[in-house]
């Protein structure tokens, strides 16, 4: 977890402020809620009765030596235990069905907002940490919201129902029974300050324990080659060494809390219990009156040890809602202008009938940007005009910033100054779905997801027929790669693709963009997974598809945009040099010197074969 992240993680103080955000997702289970609460509410009533039932048998039955009524009563005591058994099994129904409903709409929420934010936060979290927030919080959030709201019912209905028995039996002994009261307050002021810092602490560990796991499974591969299993497992350990130390301390916090208060109860509890048998002996009570009188007493330890839990778990509970309301508060760096929704819709609701052509002019003008988190200027006062159809190159070294111009074009990032415009028009003016939907990109590192080759083809184009799909595969050349494939279009990728080769991968990438028939096409070094003669092909029929599509290639090989209509050369995250490849070799520049050293490793590759 980055530093950031900690920071937020840290949070405010102890407090119930944070409740009132859930109101919307208990909203439509209103009707769930009413009924768990009246069956708690009826069930609560029954735990206050039977005792009753109690007293009458002591005082009736024992005290008075006879068994006349007895049939009937038993008939009584049983119908009233069966209602009250099932009044409860509908209550934890509801409660589970509440509890299910809430998480499920939690991570729905959840996931569907990490969906609108740019690609600036996902850069700065980790997955690991952004995993915690979609699954961990909002289990525990919807168990809290179904689960806390009937037992605070029963238990707040059980707490009153018995005092008010107990006062009218005998007022003056129920008056001791409140004697822990002081104690929960005291103890709970100086616990919940301890509790809440360390479980702070513990959530912040797990979601590094969480981002572990990713990184394991994922860099698995990576891990072996390295033969680093050693490693891996000794960072991991450290990590659940601390998760444990401190999920220890937090552990022995609560349990002190928990034993403070348990102790002081059953000291209430054993002063009551003295004090009413010296009642009882002296004739002022019958032994009925004080079964019934310890029993509301008793039944008192639960509520008051569910009390206790609450205390103890809010801490934990509230950095749960904090990191949750946190997520669903970031705003993504770019969004549209509330008129833009209105006029084109959003990324779950696109208004596709307002959405206008785009044909592929791309110009900036006076760009100035650096990137959120950063000082450095990146470009500065930066003009270009891309007319429609034309092949944009952009070279440079690792780390050069190559990627910078491409995240403006597609409005990945916006411009610190200045204006990116497409067909003449502010790239803000328009909908990010609109720009987008015109926009194949082929990324370096390709990624499918789970399904099969034609589910993943189909995200390109869902209406797409075959014989387009079809002709997509041939134009990159990976109709016998699919063929080969044992259940071919419908042959399963595996998670991210990982039961293909990175370049069968690739391949399938570039035929899922040249399906949804983009305007504008963006290659990342899309072609450096693939084998020479692979790439030749691509090459080949990226020259055709590319026929009055704007274009923006970002190249290591240099070679392989010789033919580009202009050249831009990226060093240290700025243009220093653009032209035509002639036009650059013949400046002896920057560029020249990058072909150069390049051409020479190439002969040099060849004499070593």
């Amino acid at each position: 977890m980055t530093q950031r992240q900690t920071k937020q993680a840290a949070g405010p103080r102890l407090s119930w402020f944070g409740l009132p955000k859930l109101a919307p997702y208990l909203r439509p289970y209103r009707g769930v809620f009413v009924t768990m609460l009246a069956m708690g509410f009826l069930g609560s009533a029954g735990d206050v009765i039977l005792p009753l039932f109690q007293q009458y048998a002591l005082d009736t039955f024992v005290a008075g030596q006879t068994l006349r009524g007895v049939g009937v009563f038993a008939a009584v005591y049983i119908a009233v235990l069966a209602v009250q058994v099932v009044l409860n099994t509908l209550a934890a129904y509801r409660a589970c069905e509440a509890e299910m409903y809430i998480g499920r709409d939690l991570r729905r929420a959840a996931f569907n907002h990490l969906q609108t934010l740019s690609l600036a936060y996902f850069n700065a979290n980790s997955v690991g940490y952004i995993h915690a927030r979609v699954m961990s919080d909002t289990e525990r959030i919807g168990g809290m919201l179904a689960w806390g709201c009937m037992d605070s019912v029963w238990h707040g209905s059980y707490i009153v129902g018995a005092g008010a028995g107990m006062l009218l039996h005998t007022w003056t002994l129920a008056l001791g029974v409140p004697v822990p009261a002081p104690v929960v307050a005291g103890a709970s002021a100086y616990f919940q300050k301890k509790l809440l810092a360390l479980n702070r602490r513990v959530r912040e560990i797990n979601s590094r324990i969480t981002g572990g796991f990713n990184e394991g499974i994922t860099g698995a591969k990576t891990t072996k080659t390295l033969v680093i299993e050693e490693k891996m497992q000794a960072g991991f350990e450290t990590t659940t060494r601390e998760m444990h130390a401190a999920a220890v301390r937090a552990g022995r916090v609560r349990a002190a809390f928990q034993s403070a208060i348990s102790f002081s109860a059953a000291l209430a509890l054993a002063l009551v219990l003295w004090r009413g048998g010296l009642l009882t002996l002296e004739g002022v009570l019958t032994v009925g009156t004080l079964s019934v009188f310890m029993s509301y007493a008793q039944g008192l330890m639960e509520p008051i040890q569910w009390i206790v839990n609450v205390l103890a778990n809010l801490a934990t509970i509230q950095v749960n809602i904090e990191r949750f309301d946190k997520l669903m508060r970031t705003e993504p760096n770019v969004q549209d202008a509330p008129e833009v929704i209105a006029a084109y819709g959003d990324c779950f609701d696109p208004k596709l009938e307002n959405w206008e052509p785009l044909h592929g002019d791309v110009e900036f003008e006076h760009v100035t940007f650096r990137y959120p988190d950063g000082e450095e200027t990146v470009l500065e006062d930066f003009c270009l005009k891309v007319p429609q159809g034309t092949n944009v190159a952009i070279v440079g070294e690792t780390g050069a910033g190559k990627s910078t111009l491409v995240n403006l074009a597609c409005r990945f990032f916006e411009p610190t100054e200045g204006r990116v415009l497409i067909d003449g028009v502010d790239v803000r003016a328009r909908s990010q779905l609109w720009l987008h939907r015109h926009i194949g990109y082929v990324l370096q590192t390709p990624h499918l997801f789970s399904g099969t080759v034609l589910e993943n083809l189909r995200y390109g184009n869902p209406n797409a027929t075959m014989e387009q799909i079809e002709a997509a595969v041939r134009a990159v050349h990976a109709e016998e790669m699919i063929a080969r494939m044992p259940k071919g279009y419908d042959s399963d990728v595996g998670e991210g693709g990982d039961l293909l080769s990175t370049g069968e991968k690739q391949l399938l990438s570039f035929a899922r963009a040249i399906l949804a028939d983009p305007r504008i096409f963006v290659l990342d070094e899309a072609t450096s997974s693939v084998d020479t003669r692979t790439e030749q092909a691509i090459q080949q029929a990226i020259e055709t598809l590319m026929q009055g599509r704007t274009s923006f290639v970002i190249a290591h090989r240099l070679s392989t945009i010789r033919h580009a209509d202009v050249i831009l050369v990226v060093q240290d995250g700025r243009i220093v040099e653009r032209g035509t490849h002639s036009e650059l070799l013949a400046q002896k520049g920057y560029y020249h010197k990058l072909y150069t050293r390049q051409y020479e490793e190439q002969l040099s590759a060849q004499v070593l074969r």
